[in-house]
């Protein structure tokens, strides 16, 4: 279950599906990724294919990311079951 957004536009959308805030071409994916996050209770339940799941390194250590489109990721923390401070980056 998703327990916190870092990312206010994203929450906004998982919890009303208003496109404010995020790239409005993304959104299709974001909403299955944000649905298959907040059903997991397991981080390799994101492990799926063409999700890319893998761990972050150096200053973003701890926390995971999966492939929204080109250089944009969901990030997430994921601890208890649960995943925290979901995010919308594009960090390359």
């Amino acid at each position: 279950m998703i327990r916190s957004f870092r990312h206010k536009g994203l929450r906004r959308f998982h919890e009303t599906g208003s496109r404010s805030g995020i790239q409005p071409a993304h959104a299709a994916r974001l909403r299955r990724l944000l649905a298959r996050l907040d059903a997991a209770s397991l981080v390799s339940d994101m492990a799926f294919p063409g999700s890319d799941l893998h761990p972050l390194r150096a200053e973003w250590e701890g926390r995971w990311a999966v492939d929204v489109n080109g250089p944009w990721r969901v990030t997430f923390r994921f601890e208890g079951g649960h995943a925290w401070e979901v995010d919308d980056v594009q960090y390359h």
